[in-house]
């Protein structure tokens, strides 16, 4: 890997979940744990005020400009239900395949998500983290440009396609929730 990215700092670590648990508790449980170990054994994450968190096997067509939009506290990606309907628009759940965040503030109030989140039929980490920033009442977390997810999603084995079609409806669907005075607020608006 040093021949491809010579400059680079990498730093590795290796961790093993437990399967009982995440058979348990859901992905969301064994996504935690790694976070929580990375956050406890990495000399770069030790020294770093703020991370970025992407699920393996995913990657971020727009990280740059994501991070152009960084905050200092948390952004992410949220989805929201009826955008494209008559219907009244709801915000669903908060996106965990990526975020960035600061170091003391996920250790304050995301960091135990996936602890207190229960088993089957129960909340998932992505509704946890929902209720954890309407709780923290955050505003400005949201991504103004939404990040272009591609690769193959780790717990469900979908497919994230890139295509002109989706990078357009996901477009459209962000500015149309972005200017709804019901959630104007929670886009980060530079």
């Amino acid at each position: 890997m040093i021949e491809n990215f010579p400059d680079a700092n990498i730093e590795c670590l290796f961790f093993i979940n437990n399967a009982d648990l995440i058979l348990k508790h859901g992905k969301g449980f064994g996504e935690g744990e790694i976070i929580l170990y990375a956050l406890g054994h990495s000399k770069t994450l030790n020294e770093a005020e703020w991370f970025v968190k992407c699920t393996g096997k995913l990657w971020v067509d727009n990280f740059w400009q994501c991070l152009d939009q960084w905050n200092r506290q948390f952004l992410c990606q949220a989805f929201f239900s009826n955008v494209f309907s008559l219907k009244k628009s709801r915000l669903e759940y908060v996106d965990t395949r990526f975020y960035l965040v600061n170091k003391d503030f996920y250790q304050a109030h995301l960091s135990r998500a996936h602890i207190e989140r229960g088993g089957l039929g129960k909340r998932s980490i992505e509704d946890r983290f929902l209720e954890i920033v309407m709780r923290e009442e955050l505003s400005n977390f949201l991504f103004e440009t939404p990040p272009i997810v591609c690769g193959v999603g780790g717990g469900s084995g979908k497919y994230y396609k890139d295509s002109k079609t989706r990078r357009l409806k996901e477009k459209l669907r962000s500015w149309i929730i972005s200017h709804n005075s019901k959630f104007e607020s929670l886009f980060n608006k530079r």
